[in-house]
C-alpha cells in the first residue's frame, strides 16, 4: 500500500482547510502586498528554481525503488511497462532539474507552480477515495480544480498572469475572491472536525 493511500481523511482535511484558511485571511488582510507579490510572482525566477527543484525532488521520490527507509516511502510501482523506466528517470529527473531552471526563463515560476500543484493534487485525491461522508467530496473537487489549473500553468503559464490582472483589477472582486476561499476552508474544517473523524 502506498504511503498516500493510508493518509487519512480527517488530517488531509484539516491541513487543506486551515492552509486556505491562513492563506485567504492574508489576502484580506494584507490585501496591496499579496497583489504586488502576485503581480511580480511570474518573473520571479529565483523563487520559480525553488519550487520547480522543490516538485522534482517529489517526483524523484515517487520514482524511486521501492524499499526500507524515509527515501524509498513514497516510491510508487508504475506498471510492469514503466518500472523497467526509473532507473533512467532516477537520473534524467535531477538533470533535468538543473537544465530546466537555466534554460526555461519564460514564467518559470508559475510553470513550477503548475507542477507542485499537480503533485499536491495525488494525496489529496487518495485521502478521499472511496470514503463514507458525502463531504467529503470538498477535498477532491478542490484536488480537481487545481489539477484543472496546474495544467494549464505549466502549457499557458501567461493565463496566470491575466488571472491575477482580473482578480486584482477592482477591491470588491479581490475581496469576493479572498472570502471565497475563506468560506471553502471554513467548510473543509467544520467537515473535518464533524464529519470526517474516523476516516
Amino acid at each position: 500500500m502506498h504511503a498516500y493511500e493510508k493518509l487519512p481523511l480527517f488530517h488531509t482535511g484539516i491541513a487543506l482547510g486551515l492552509w486556505l484558511v491562513a492563506l485567504h485571511l492574508v489576502m484580506l488582510v494584507k490585501g496591496p502586498e499579496v497583489q504586488r507579490f502576485l503581480r511580480r510572482f511570474p518573473r520571479n525566477d529565483r523563487l520559480g528554481q525553488i519550487i520547480l527543484g522543490v516538485g522534482l525532488i517529489w517526483f524523484w521520490l515517487i520514482v524511486a525503488q521501492p524499499g526500507p527507509g524515509l527515501l524509498n516511502s513514497l516510491a510508487m510501482d508504475l506498471g510492469d511497462q514503466f518500472n523497467a523506466l526509473k532507473p533512467i528517470l532516477k537520473i534524467a529527473v535531477p538533470v533535468s532539474i538543473v537544465l530546466v531552471s537555466l534554460a526555461v526563463k519564460e514564467f518559470l515560476a508559475v510553470r513550477a507552480l503548475g507542477l507542485l500543484g499537480l503533485m499536491v493534487a495525488a494525496p489529496l485525491l487518495e485521502s478521499a477515495f472511496q470514503k463514507d461522508p458525502t463531504s467529503r467530496l470538498l477535498v477532491p473537487i478542490f484536488a480537481y480544480i487545481l489539477i484543472v489549473k496546474s495544467l494549464y500553468w505549466v502549457g499557458m503559464p501567461y493565463l496566470f498572469r491575466d488571472a491575477v490582472t482580473w482578480a486584482t483589477a477592482s477591491d470588491s472582486r479581490w475581496r469576493l475572491l479572498s472570502l471565497g476561499g475563506l468560506a471553502y476552508g471554513a467548510a473543509t474544517l467544520a467537515c473535518a472536525f464533524l464529519f470526517w473523524r474516523g476516516y
